[in-house]
């Protein structure tokens, strides 16, 4: 695992295609220039995991984009990212780690110590 490794980013747009059965549409490198920390999992040279947090500047964080490659899942690799990430997070200053997930998700973040709090969501594109 690395943090902070600005990997390439077809390497990252590869990871995305394979996670999440859809091409990003983001600029990787504006994202992850403005993150308070965002870690890697490789396998040698290839990127099979990857963690964004992003944060307000000041006590709140909040977890983006867990993804591993479907080949690598089952493997401990996102729990370990997540985990990682919240304890650089804390270093770096944050008081509160947030994440949204879909429901098929909660068992999985509750395992990395998130509990379920009420939160709100606005689509503002996309409608």
């Amino acid at each position: 695992m690395r943090i902070d490794p600005h990997p390439d980013p077809d390497s990252l747009r590869a990871l995305f295609r394979a996670a999440w059965k859809a091409e990003p549409t983001v600029d990787f490198a504006a994202i992850l220039s403005r993150s308070l920390v965002h870690l890697c999992a490789y396998d040698g040279d290839t990127l099979v995991g990857f963690v964004n947090v992003a944060w307000d500047g000041g006590q709140h964080a909040s977890i983006f984009d867990t993804s591993v490659h479907p080949d690598y899942q089952r493997r401990g690799i996102a729990t370990a990212l997540v985990t990682k990430a919240a304890d650089v997070a804390r270093d770096r200053g944050a008081a509160w780690l947030h994440v949204d997930f879909e429901p098929h998700l909660a068992a999985f973040y509750e395992g990395c110590g998130f509990r379920p709090t009420g939160a709100g969501l606005i689509r503002l594109r996309g409608r």
